[in-house]
């Protein structure tokens, strides 16, 4: 038993385990945010994907744009909800269920093809991506840092035929991510997505 005005040695055990586990990791991330700001947090995102799928290949926004207007145009893959894709989506772009994936919009598409999945930020997409090179596909990219990005340095997007400027902003917090002038007033994905 502990004497009355003694420090309960177990006690400060439970708040170092939440200070180092909640406290310390949340304002180092608030930190990184105000230095950083997006471009730190789509890095911070590029390498979590990266050790966590480390086989699989990312192409940037970048990379990506002129490859849609040549003559070896990519499948593109977009691995958001109904209702994400339903704002916006790259031209040309089949719909995926990031929560159950099918082979179904690949019908007519060889296993050699160039594939880019995508999603808002590039985590679900490279779950996507992942699962379709174990389904054989041997040229599967993940679109680094996701529409998110893209919408940002102000790519064309489109809505059916029709050019849009914003996208689905996933959840508030994610949504930060997206520059105001893109983010569209959405409600909020529900599922079991932790990430975008």
């Amino acid at each position: 038993m502990t004497a009355p005005g003694a420090r309960d040695p177990r006690g400060r055990g439970w708040l170092r385990l939440f200070l180092t586990l909640f406290v310390f990791p949340t304002l180092l991330g608030g930190i990184a945010w105000l230095i950083g700001g997006r471009p730190l947090t789509f890095d911070l995102i590029r390498r979590a994907v990266a050790a966590r799928y480390p086989d699989l290949r990312g192409i940037g926004t970048a990379e990506l744009a002129p490859r849609l207007d040549g003559a070896e145009r990519p499948v593109l893959l977009d691995a958001r909800t109904e209702a994400e894709y339903a704002v916006s989506h790259l031209r040309g772009a089949r719909r995926i269920d990031p929560a159950h994936p099918a082979l179904d919009p690949l019908s007519d598409v060889p296993k050699t093809a160039a594939i880019v999945v995508y999603c808002s930020v590039g985590y679900r997409s490279a779950s996507v991506a992942g699962w379709l090179t174990e389904q054989g596909f041997r040229n599967v990219r993940n679109l680094e840092g996701g529409l998110f990005r893209w919408a940002n340095e102000g790519r064309r997007m489109c809505q059916g035929e029709r050019r849009v400027t914003q996208v689905h902003p996933y959840d508030r917090t994610w949504g930060l991510l997206l520059e105001p002038a893109h983010r569209a007033n959405a409600t909020p994905v529900k599922g079991s997505w932790p990430v975008p």
